[in-house]
């Protein structure tokens, strides 16, 4: 990369004065990459400006972002892109099966969801993560920290602790690599989702993880009449996650709620939350369930991965293959 994205300053953008700037940055706009992944839209409401003219800042921000490499151009060979996939690497989930499961572990520059019901093993599943992504490349980890945007209370420094401990790892220092951001409303999600480049950054970061991606959205917008604006907001926040991904190289891991069918007799009735919006967006889909004292996971929906499912548990060292 011939530079970094902090590196880039909105005054590259032709035509961004230093008044459109402080319209920008006082609305969370601070980098190019804000800009390039910003909406007409919600850039014409910032700036007051018509669409056409916003839409010039955000095309000048994506050819800033493809010149330094930070983004793929709009048209590249499939040669190209695979030179690029190779850049790509993996997480150990510490589980043979699930990581076979994933072709190898949990992928960067990709967002991976986990999905199910309450007890299914989808925060141990990230508390699980969040200690391997310490581990050196030759250990399937990522060398780096970890930011884990909590929305629902459920991250515990003692679990990450325990997890760490019993493998025999430095605990204190895993624990001074994670980053957590607590969450209190969809639109503090949100807002943190737009910065989250200047974080990665700062902290190193190799991993993110959002547990859970749906949860605040869910409980504030209730009833039909919302419906529509709660999947546009939800529509901006993934993309734009999925586009973090991409460009700095990093593991993106969501959790899922569920919503049950009633009008289904036949199959399971359970169905991820969020809808076609989330489920476009995702790269891999995994569907977490209990099996007796043990957990299941199956390959919902993936590029290139085949259908399968696998069972692993749950101990002190977090997430292990069932004993034999």
């Amino acid at each position: 990369m011939a530079e970094s994205v902090i590196d880039l300053n909105l005054d590259r953008i032709k035509g961004v004065g230093p008044k459109t700037k402080e319209k920008l940055i006082d609305n969370g706009i601070t980098s190019v990459l804000d800009l390039a992944v910003t909406l007409p839209k919600e850039l014409e409401e910032i700036l007051g400006g018509k669409e056409e003219n916003v839409n010039l800042f955000i095309v000048s921000a994506r050819r800033l972002l493809e010149e330094n490499g930070l983004l793929e151009r709009e048209f590249i060979t499939a040669s190209e892109l695979l030179k690029k996939r190779k850049s790509m690497r993996r997480i150990t989930t510490s589980s043979t099966n699930l990581d076979e499961l994933l072709g190898g572990g949990v992928e960067t520059q990709a967002i991976t969801e986990f999905y199910g019901d309450f007890g299914s093993g989808k925060t141990q599943i990230c508390h699980t993560l969040c200690v391997n992504c310490y581990l050196p490349p030759e250990e399937n980890g990522l060398s780096g920290g970890a930011i884990y945007i909590d929305t629902e209370g459920t991250f515990r420094p003692e679990r990450i602790y325990q997890i760490a401990e019993t493998r025999g790892l430095n605990a204190e220092e895993i624990l001074k690599k994670i980053i957590l951001c607590k969450i209190y409303n969809s639109n503090h999600l949100e807002v943190v989702i737009r910065t989250l480049g200047k974080y990665i950054e700062k902290f190193k970061a190799k991993l993110i993880i959002v547990d859970s991606i749906i949860s605040l959205h869910r409980a504030e917008f209730i009833g039909r009449g919302t419906l529509a604006e709660r999947q546009q907001r939800l529509n901006v926040l993934i993309h734009r996650l999925l586009r973090q991904a991409d460009i700095y190289n990093v593991a993106v891991v969501v959790t899922n709620q569920v919503q049950t069918k009633p009008d289904t007799f036949f199959g399971d009735p359970t169905r991820p939350a969020g809808g076609n919006i989330i489920a476009h967006a995702c790269t891999y889909r995994l569907y977490l369930k209990k099996s007796g004292p043990n957990r299941s996971a199956t390959m919902v929906d993936s590029p290139y991965h085949p259908y399968g499912d696998i069972k692993f548990r749950i101990t002190e060292k977090g997430i292990e293959d069932l004993a034999t």
